[in-house]
């Protein structure tokens, strides 16, 4: 038999925590004690960032950590636990304005349920299975949502979520108001499943994907471009109107696109062939496609390139671990043919000789 608990579990944030009823210190109960337990959650977090694991807690509190931590949010439903095995949960949860997004991983729910309690928003969910898959019934339609595909799920009307033992997963909370205008007949697409092969869902993942590090959302500036770009590439994967399509093109895929070649050029960083015609093959672009995708962000292929490369040096160069590799290994292992085009180039970048900024490193760690 199952154990089925009432929760409030989120996979997203969709509001600062301000917006979401979180009092502005991060805690979410006035009680002392409540306050000492979730701590160790938010001195893992940034402010527009939790991470949550049900591994902080003793198994006796993991419930309640998810109430808490979650249960103050938009969306809630009701969470059913399998009968065997542990609940686990964990994952990166990011409120921006306009946009919830989270990475996460679960294990132990058997299926999440959205009855009329729980309707509080028009709000459209679109979530990524990496892993595992899950079943989405709504509007009557049962939707199998197998690695890679995705589906759109409505926050104003009740259904339910058959999970696997163990799945992963991205979701996009995505306001209704702000993301109808750019979708061709928003209500069509609800239940609907998006195929992996959708190259404006690739183009979203690589994306997101990107923004994970701690400068994913530096200031607001910066979070407000991710949430327009965000907005653009969900209704192109999800069916964007023509208008919506063409302004898209200009702005979100490009720097998506951007975006997915420069995590390859460093992926690749240490190869001695990588070049703008290898790049652009990868990403079935021509070499003026990809050469103008950096004209527009103010660089060049070949600056990126030679940046990554001496960042990378730079890197080897004050890091004990690699000490007792010569200078000359590491220019050729970060990709550079010519030691003398590297030294040049490394004062240039850095104002010191390489052999400068290795002793100044050892200096340092004295």
């Amino acid at each position: 038999m199952r154990k089925a608990h009432t929760l409030a579990f989120v996979l997203f944030l969709a509001a600062p925590a301000t917006q979401a009823g979180l009092p502005p210190n991060g805690y979410l109960d006035a009680d002392a004690k409540r306050q000492e337990r979730h701590r160790v959650v938010f001195a893992r977090s940034t402010p527009q960032a939790i991470r949550f694991s049900t591994d902080d807690y003793a198994e006796r509190d993991r419930i309640e950590a998810l109430r808490e931590i979650y249960g103050r949010t938009i969306v809630k439903h009701d969470i059913e636990l399998l009968r065997d095995g542990p609940m686990r949960a964990e994952g990166t949860l990011h409120a921006l304005p306009g946009l919830g997004l989270a990475f996460g991983r679960c294990s132990g729910i058997s299926r999440l349920q959205r009855t009329p309690a729980h309707i509080d928003s028009d709000d459209l969910v679109l979530t990524v299975s990496l892993g595992g898959g899950r079943l989405l019934i709504q509007r009557g339609r049962e939707i199998a949502v197998a690695r890679g595909q995705a589906v759109v799920a409505s926050c104003a009307e009740t259904g339910v979520v058959t999970m696997p033992p163990a799945s992963r997963f991205i979701s996009f909370r995505l306001p209704r108001k702000a993301v109808a205008p750019l979708i061709a007949e928003p209500n069509a697409h609800v239940a609907k499943l998006i195929p992996r092969d959708s190259e404006a869902l690739q183009l979203l993942l690589n994306y997101v994907r990107s923004l994970q590090n701690p400068h994913g959302f530096a200031n607001p500036e910066l979070q407000r471009l991710v949430v327009t770009h965000v907005y653009d590439l969900a209704a192109l994967a999800i069916g964007a109107t023509r208008d919506a399509a063409a302004i898209a093109s200009t702005r979100g895929v490009r720097d998506a696109r951007l975006r997915a070649i420069k995590a390859d050029i460093v992926e690749s960083i240490g190869r001695a062939d990588l070049s703008i015609a290898a790049v652009s093959a990868l990403h079935q672009l021509s070499p003026r496609s990809v050469q103008m995708l950096f004209e527009a962000d103010g660089s060049t292929f070949t600056d990126f390139v030679l940046r990554q490369r001496l960042a990378q040096a730079h890197q080897m160069l004050v890091n004990p671990r690699f000490a007792d590799l010569a200078i000359s290994t590491i220019a050729f292992e970060v990709g550079f043919g010519d030691l003398s085009y590297f030294n040049r180039t490394f004062r240039r970048r850095f104002g010191s000789a390489p052999s400068d900024v290795r002793a100044a490193a050892r200096r340092g760690s004295c």
